[in-house]
């Protein structure tokens, strides 16, 4: 039976890399609940969030299914992806945009709060509505 010997570097090391993995792709409503203010609807289907990004203010790394945001402010809101490089995006009050499931952070980079309505689509469904997409193409 082999022993493993942790040096305290190494020790110190895992101690670090461990929260930074819990917290990378989190739920957003657990990571932010200043940002993510109320779960609107919640059932097998969908999830619906109100945010209210404060001007300045940065959402942490967290993770979204397939979903949709509407926006009931003007926005100017800069996303990281995981792994790609910032991009700003500027969305109108009223505007809405379908979003790939993601990890992210993001940043309101406006002098304003940017409010907007959040609907994730469960996974289940996704898989559901592919499923059904499929059957309908043969």
């Amino acid at each position: 039976m082999k022993t493993i010997k942790l040096t305290p570097k190494a020790l110190l090391i895992g101690l670090f890399l461990i929260p930074c993995a819990l917290m990378y792709g989190q739920d957003p409503v657990k990571v932010a609940p200043n940002v993510y203010k109320k779960v609107l609807l919640e059932n097998d289907v969908v999830r619906v969030i109100e945010l209210e990004i404060p001007a300045g203010e940065t959402i942490p790394w967290h993770h979204h299914p397939d979903h949709t945001i509407y926006a009931l402010t003007d926005a100017k809101v800069e996303i990281t992806d995981k792994d790609k490089d910032p991009v700003t995006v500027e969305i109108k009050a009223g505007e809405s945009l379908f979003i790939p499931k993601v990890t992210h952070m993001a940043k309101n980079l406006g002098a304003n709060s940017a409010k907007m309505i959040v609907t994730e689509i469960k996974p289940k469904m996704v898989k559901k509505m592919k499923t059904m997409t499929t059957k309908t193409k043969k």
